[in-house]
């Protein structure tokens, strides 16, 4: 596959941080005590019944293949350059806030990458219907935003 073909993953400087300290405790306290499990285990003598083999072994497994997800989303990272878009324009990394139309209560979203996505603490991935709808939009548009139960009309409020 080409570079050019590769996925980037555009994220803010706080999330690739975030994604540095997960790697790092990956590598250097969880795959250790995963292999030590292992160890354990395997003092146990017969591996083909060996229900602690087993699941330290897949525990290995899933740890491993995070390490790769987050080496990968690493190696690909975008850091998003707030200031390269206008001010009152909603991109990656700024927070927006909206409401829907015509008389809902303001919500308030910081538009992120797809890595550090967290609803519930107020981070919408920018692949997300709602963060598709807002991006390239400024302050005072009314953006109409398809969502799965069907259109949003929201107002922007502001840009942060």
């Amino acid at each position: 596959m080409k570079m050019s073909e590769e996925k980037v993953y555009p994220m803010t400087q706080d999330g690739k941080d975030k994604l540095e300290v997960e790697l790092e405790d990956l590598k250097t306290n969880q795959r250790p005590h995963v292999i030590e499990q292992i160890k354990i285990a395997r003092s146990y003598g017969d591996l083909s019944e060996n229900s602690e083999y087993k699941s330290a072994k897949n525990e290995q497994a899933l740890l491993e293949s995070r390490i790769n997800t987050v080496e990968h989303m690493l190696q690909f990272a975008q850091v998003v350059d707030e200031e390269e878009t206008a001010s009152d324009e909603v991109s990656v990394g700024k927070t927006v806030e909206f409401k829907e139309l015509p008389d809902e209560e303001p919500e308030v979203y910081q538009i992120v990458g797809a890595a550090e996505a967290d609803p519930l603490g107020g981070k919408v991935s920018n692949d997300s219907p709602i963060a598709k709808g807002l991006l390239g939009h400024k302050i005072g548009e009314e953006v109409d935003i398809d969502i799965p139960d069907g259109v949003m009309h929201v107002k922007i409020l502001s840009v942060k």
